[in-house]
């Protein structure tokens, strides 16, 4: 086995801590064929659980401490103009462009298979805030989860939409059918949200997550597409991306404005962590996208074992 990568992001890349953190969350989502449930509330699992957070939560303050300076001085009234700014120095590496323009058939099947760890449970950890909050936050919240889960329709779930994507390119669309395929980077995505959505003292950062998301997912989403257009895919390929450009633009303001400057006029105090699960967000996606561009350079998969059925 090899040693645990140390360093402040060390926790970031460790392959042992990010799969073991995904499947202590996981038994709070969908859990796992054979397994008890009730080891989903196992004290020593929660133990070990909470354990692999201490170590996560500080490699996320580290990698987040540049784009975060000076919000412990933020107001309130702020909390938009300051979402934004954290996004704009947050600009990471042009993974969308190089999608549109460059990648081939199967490098854009690695990236929706690397996406996939989120994107069939989209929506989901972000509605662990829902209970939590009240007020205009609550009823912005519910707005926008209302369209992730498309308005009540089963086709229209972003989840779902996503599954006709990967089903279009060949993928196997079953839940979970890549967690032994993607890095750690991958799965830090998914457990980063899982972390602030299990935990109710950081619901707040949980908001600035999804804040980060929708703020800052329009114009990749209409890249993706144009890009699976360029391989000649038609629009059930293309669905899922072309639904983004036009819900995530509407959501955009909502989710900045009445989301959290809802949420930060009822929690002033909670504005700093607002911001840090938006840095986080956009941080740690960033950290993936790195990964799958240097690996494509490289001329390598992105994925640990290319003889999974994409195409080359």
């Amino acid at each position: 086995m090899a040693a645990a990568p140390t360093g402040p992001r060390g926790a970031l890349i460790d392959e042992d801590l990010q799969l073991s953190l995904w499947m202590c969350y996981e038994l709070s989502y969908r859990g796992f064929t054979g397994i008890d449930d009730a080891w989903e509330t196992e004290p020593s699992l929660l133990a070990t659980r909470t354990a692999l957070e201490a170590r996560l939560l500080p490699a996320l303050r580290h990698l987040t401490a540049a784009t975060r300076t000076g919000d412990g001085t933020a107001a309130p009234e702020e909390v938009p103009a300051r979402l934004a700014a954290v996004l704009e120095s947050g600009d990471g590496p042009p993974l969308a462009l190089y999608l549109q323009r460059e990648a081939t058939a199967g490098q854009f099947g690695e990236f929706v298979a690397h996406r996939s760890i989120y994107h069939l449970k989209e929506a989901d950890p972000h509605s662990w805030a829902i209970p939590r909050i009240g007020g205009r936050a609550k009823a912005a919240l519910v707005e926008i989860q209302a369209d992730e889960y498309g308005g009540g329709r089963f086709e229209r779930m972003h989840s779902e939409l996503f599954r006709a994507t990967m089903r279009a390119l060949g993928l196997d669309d079953t839940y979970g059918a890549f967690l032994d395929q993607v890095p750690a980077v991958t799965l830090a995505v998914s457990n980063t949200m899982s972390l602030f959505g299990m935990h109710r003292r950081w619901t707040p950062a949980l908001l600035g997550h999804l804040a980060a998301l929708e703020m800052t997912s329009s114009l990749p989403n209409r890249r993706y597409g144009n890009g699976l257009r360029r391989l000649g895919h038609q629009p059930e390929a293309t669905r899922f991306y072309d639904e983004h450009v036009e819900a995530d633009a509407v959501h955009e303001q909502l989710a900045a404005h009445d989301l959290c400057g809802g949420y930060a006029h009822d929690h002033p105090g909670a504005v700093g962590d607002i911001l840090f699960g938006a840095a986080s967000a956009l941080a740690v996606d960033n950290l993936m996208a790195q990964h799958l561009l240097d690996r494509w350079r490289d001329g390598l998969s992105a994925l640990r074992d290319r003889t999974v059925a994409i195409a080359a």
